[in-house]
């Protein structure tokens, strides 16, 4: 059973996060041959004050204009 997990900064709509996950159920069942309701996807809203590039945060990096 395939398990994914992906990590991503908040701002999605639900509608994209949906076909998200069609997409990577499909892009699963092609390339591994397994079912589709074997797949299992987590997906991770980070804040961008949990989520750091180079010591620096996201959210600093949007307030100095760098990101």
């Amino acid at each position: 059973m395939p398990i994914i997990d992906v990590s991503l900064s908040p701002g999605r709509t639900t509608d994209q996060l949906r076909a998200l996950v069609e997409e990577l159920t499909e892009a699963t069942h092609s390339s591994l041959g397994v079912s589709r309701d074997r797949v299992r996807i987590l997906l991770r809203e980070v804040p961008d004050t949990h989520w750091a590039t180079a010591g620096v945060t996201t959210e600093q990096a949007k307030q100095e204009g760098t990101h």
